[in-house]
């Protein structure tokens, strides 16, 4: 069987295949659960998105983003590509924020919902993987919402380069106006004369009106699909000569359904065949065509394109030898075991919104959710911060905050809320538990640094210091000889005494020790040096 393009009609066909001992070779079906070991005779001319996410997890960690949002369909390939997806992130110590599942027939309202609800979100980076949508809705309606501009990063699997490489060149200058900025991944393949001579061919087919789709990349692969099984038949019947079937008693047992399966039958010669499938090697379109242990195309990598002002810019290569280059694969001599990632290179991108410079890809808040706070209602010392008529909340502290906003380089929406009655000062210990337990989001005021209060937030280096203190009694004892004693207890003092007999005999055993041992200097001054 030659086919299917979707996975999720791959993984029926499969187990049908495996109980009819036919072999399967799909040109689209990426499913990486898709697995030798469950479905020994499904074989794929493509790529296994377990590898299109190997390459998006280094393009996430090549710009430096930690966090980040995956919009995907919700159906085999969505969720196993994401899977994979994390598997990848996991190894990288990156990490997807949050997953937005959308439907197999998602239409602009709900995507409008979806996009609208990522809004209160922290990350700005946007990871899509759906099927391929000629109408391109995911990035139409997030234009709509502003959400194409210098803040956002965008992101696309492959099936965004199958979608506008399947364009007819005016739909696709039309199309590309909503793509502003969009980085994505296709399937590299070499250049070569084959692969020059077949497209002119085509070309002349669609000028005679006998072919009017353009050939994407899949289309290439289903070529070298057909060729695959065809020298593998022809090898087959050239060493065996016989093509056979016979009855499964499994099959004729089967009742109770309409599908009428006691009248199929098994291929006798499915693991031969199998067999000359997997030792294919040949030079199709698509370049070398070899299967590895896992039955997939052994990869080649993948083209790193940019859209911009409504043309496709190839800004790199990917391959999982050579990490990223701004030359293809094929024209690295060296297959390196692993590379480094100061080897790693792209050409510039241009981001939504025109912008060369890699975006920030994050903010700290919105407006529709500042943070939350808290200062101190204080009654005493007010010169550092309270509470004024009309929630108007100032003072020396409040001052050293706005200040510190000023210096971060984007804005920080934020609330004031006032803690305490306004009739006596509240209980700090209370304010700082309150952050600790996420009622605030922090606090500011004059707080004191104290060891238990360090053991629950965090706080932010001093900026307000007493100096020097005068320790006075707070009674008025009766004067004598001895007050000098009063402020400390007779355990100190005794340990401040047995100190400076200690420091007097350690000056006395090295003045007498360099009076014995050395000449020359003075030695009450070389006593000095060593202490």
């Amino acid at each position: 069987m030659i086919g299917p393009q979707s996975s999720a009609i791959a993984h029926i066909l499969s187990g049908i295949a495996n109980g009819l001992q036919v072999p399967i070779v799909s040109y689209g079906a990426t499913d990486p659960t898709l697995s030798a070991l469950q479905f020994p005779y499904f074989l794929r001319t493509t790529h296994s998105d377990a590898y299109q996410m190997d390459a998006m997890a280094d393009l996430i960690e090549f710009y430096g983003w930690k966090e980040f949002i995956v919009i995907y369909v919700d159906n085999d390939y969505g969720r196993n590509g994401v899977s994979a997806f994390e598997d990848e992130l996991d190894k990288r110590t990156l990490r997807i924020a949050y997953k937005l599942p959308l439907p197999i027939q998602f239409n602009m309202s709900y995507v409008t919902e979806v996009l609208k609800s990522s809004k209160s979100f922290g990350p700005r980076v946007y990871v899509v993987h759906v099927d391929p949508d000629p109408l391109l809705k995911i990035f139409t309606v997030a234009k709509r919402l502003q959400m194409m501009t210098s803040n956002y990063v965008w992101f696309a699997t492959d099936w965004l380069s199958t979608t506008i490489d399947s364009y007819s060149p005016m739909m696709s200058r039309t199309s590309l106006g909503v793509l502003q900025g969009v980085v994505t991944l296709r399937q590299h393949i070499p250049k070569s004369t084959r692969k020059q001579a077949f497209l002119s061919k085509w070309r002349k087919l669609q000028r005679a009106g006998l072919v009017s789709s353009e050939l994407n990349n899949y289309g290439l692969y289903a070529y070298d699909a057909v060729w695959t099984v065809a020298y593998s038949i022809d090898r087959f019947i050239k060493k065996y000569g016989n093509v056979s079937f016979s009855l499964n008693d499994k099959l004729l047992s089967v009742k109770g359904t309409e599908l009428q399966l006691g009248k199929l039958k098994v291929f006798d010669g499915g693991a031969i065949l199998l067999k000359e499938l997997l030792e294919t090697n040949f030079t199709g379109l698509t370049g070398q065509i070899r299967f590895d242990e896992a039955r997939n195309l052994i990869n080649s990598g993948y083209d790193v394109i940019n859209i911009d002002q409504r043309e496709i810019r190839t800004i790199g290569f990917w391959s999982n030898y050579t990490g990223f280059s701004v030359s293809p694969p094929e024209a690295v001599k060296v297959k390196k075991v692993s590379y480094s990632p100061w080897d790693q290179k792209l050409n510039n991108v241009t981001w939504p919104g025109g912008e060369t410079t890699t975006p920030r890809g994050w903010v700290i808040a919105v407006d529709e959710k500042p943070l939350r706070i808290v200062v101190p209602n204080r009654t005493s010392f007010v010169e550092f911060v309270t509470e004024y008529n009309n929630h108007d909340i100032k003072g020396y502290c409040i001052d050293i905050f706005t200040e510190a906003c000023k210096l971060i380089p984007y804005e920080v929406p934020f609330r004031l809320e006032p803690f305490g009655d306004g009739h006596s000062n509240p209980k700090y210990d209370q304010l700082v538990k309150m952050v600790e337990s996420d009622v605030f989001d922090a606090a500011v005021g004059d707080i004191t640094i104290v060891k238990n209060r360090t053991e629950i937030v965090d706080f932010s280096q001093p900026y307000a210091s007493t100096g020097l203190v005068i320790v006075a009694p707070i009674s008025h004892p009766k004067t004598n000889a001895w007050v000098f004693l009063k402020p400390f207890t007779w355990e100190l003092w005794c340990v401040t005494v047995g100190s400076f007999v200690m420091i007097a005999v350690v000056m006395w055993t090295l003045e007498h020790r360099v009076n014995d041992d050395f000449r020359g200097p003075p030695k009450r001054q070389l006593a000095t040096m060593f202490l």
